[in-house]
């Protein structure tokens, strides 16, 4: 239940990509569409930079909360955003410096490269307002709220939607900006729904609101930022390092030609709904299990962990039968039936769609290991699994199997991560870390007065209450 709404959130922002990418090929063509491919691998690029910070920040969020300790609650959000903002708005102009020279290291085709330079600007402009909606909404689930953002993801989605038919093609006064107008859209909508946010968090007295006399707390404590960044850090390399495997395969896919970018670009389409489920399972358990860690409750822990396997599993192979059952159909959606690219996109998936299984089980252990703080063994699986077995594997079959090198690398390389995840969540030592140096944690053994007990325990202390024979005075010896 927890992991539904964070599932909503995600798959209306997937939603909202293949919208973009069923205007934009329609209207604007195939260069475009791989313009726009090329320019979101540089865009997850950059939000690997952040995410790593706004997970950390969440987990920290998330002890605090377990822990009942409010004030290190607002001081973990204060230093946070203070920190956060800075580095934000750094990722976004350095982005936006080298947007050309970074397409062009990719090898982005010649007839993409304008559209793709044009699209990625406005979006580095925009990457401040999307960085700290997301931070924002990763924040609201570590208190344990994860149905407020929800409302606002539809919030943006609904803007972003109307906005793009509109601002891609024009209208009255309103002129056509191409492909740019895209990118505009973005930016609109997420300003829009950051600023209602803010009010909203202020409105209902949110611990994640800081007040006037709390603003002093935007100045970075050391040892949180500290903790941010030795324990953030490593989350973003791991976005960084998956990103950038992104371009390097991305590099190899332009290599042969536009068709085969254009039918890259529509099944990803597809790739993010598939993993989408896992990935919502995945913030869900290490919210969970990082309120559980902070109070002390790690049987809980391996219960969350049982249990997210169980639906990762079922949530990632369920949409991919029915991709395979309905591919040729719903590629269409991003591709015309008659495009040379759409036999391509097919055989890509009856490839690649599978090997999501395994990503969303190795998902799932990582979030539970770094919910206590153990974030460096996800980052090192990660690293060997993409840039020691996909990154190699597509260029050593590539002489021999062309293309298809590409493809079977993805799902090789998720079955290492898989089994590297599951040894460190095994055996590893995982559960003897902790992300706050100074919280005061619950255990069942000495509860300190922090916290309320849940509800299955409430329901039990009175039931044991009702049934309980009187005690006897003690007898003085």
């Amino acid at each position: 239940m927890f992991a539904l709404p964070v599932l909503g959130s995600n798959m209306l922002q997937s939603v909202s990509g293949s919208a973009n990418a069923i205007w934009v090929s329609h209207v604007l063509g195939e260069a475009a569409l791989t313009a726009t491919a090329n320019a979101n691998q540089i865009m997850f690029l950059m939000f690997g930079a952040i995410f790593g910070l706004s997970m950390a920040s969440n987990i920290m969020v998330g002890q605090a909360v377990g822990a009942g300790d409010e004030a290190m609650t607002k001081q973990v959000i204060g230093s946070s955003v203070g920190f956060f903002l800075f580095i934000s708005l750094s990722t976004g102009l350095l982005g936006l410096v080298l947007t050309p020279s970074i397409l062009a290291a990719m090898g982005t085709p010649e007839a993409s490269t304008r559209d793709a330079i044009d699209y990625l600007r406005v979006i580095f402009l925009a990457m401040p307002f999307m960085n700290f909606f997301m931070f924002l909404m990763m924040a609201q689930r570590g208190t344990g709220d994860s149905r407020t953002p929800l409302y606002f993801s539809i919030l943006s989605v609904a803007i972003d939607m109307a906005l793009k038919p509109l601002l891609l093609i024009g209208w009255g006064p309103v002129p056509a900006l191409g492909i740019a107008g895209s990118a505009y859209a973005s930016l609109i909508a997420n300003f829009i729904t950051l600023v209602v946010m803010l009010v909203y968090l202020y409105r209902t007295n949110s611990v994640l609101a800081l007040r006037p006399s709390e603003l002093r707390l935007l100045i970075p404590d050391l040892t949180i930022v500290r903790s941010l960044v030795f324990k953030g850090v490593p989350m973003s390399f791991q976005m960084m390092v998956t990103s950038l495997a992104a371009v390097t395969v991305m590099s190899m896919v332009n290599r042969h030609g536009v068709a085969t970018s254009a039918a890259y670009g529509a099944a990803a389409q597809l790739w993010t709904f598939v993993q989408m489920p896992a990935m919502a399972i995945g913030a869900a358990v290490s919210s969970m299990a990082a309120q559980n860690v902070g109070a002390g409750k790690m049987d809980r822990v391996e219960q969350v962990a049982r249990s997210g396997v169980f639906w990762a599993f079922l949530f990632s192979a369920v949409p991919i039968v029915l991709i395979y059952v309905a591919d040729p159909w719903v590629l269409q959606a991003f591709l015309p039936g008659d495009s040379p690219s759409l036999p391509i996109a097919i055989h890509i998936n009856s490839i690649v769609l599978w090997g999501f299984i395994p990503f969303g089980l190795a998902f799932v252990y990582s979030g539970i290991v770094r919910s206590t703080g153990a974030v460096w063994p996800p980052l090192l699986a990660m690293i060997i699994a993409l840039w020691g077995v996909r990154v190699p594997l597509a260029n050593y079959l590539a002489p021999s199997m062309g293309a298809d090198s590409i493809w079977i690398s993805y799902p090789a390389a998720a079955m290492v991560t898989l089994i590297l995840a599951y040894a460190y969540f095994r055996w590893g030592g995982w559960r003897n870390s902790r992300m706050l140096p100074s919280t005061m944690v619950v255990t069942d053994e000495a509860d300190t007065g922090f916290g309320a007990p849940s509800l299955g325990e409430a329901e039990a202390m009175v039931d044991v209450a009702a049934h309980a024979k009187p005690k006897e005075p003690a007898k003085t010896p």
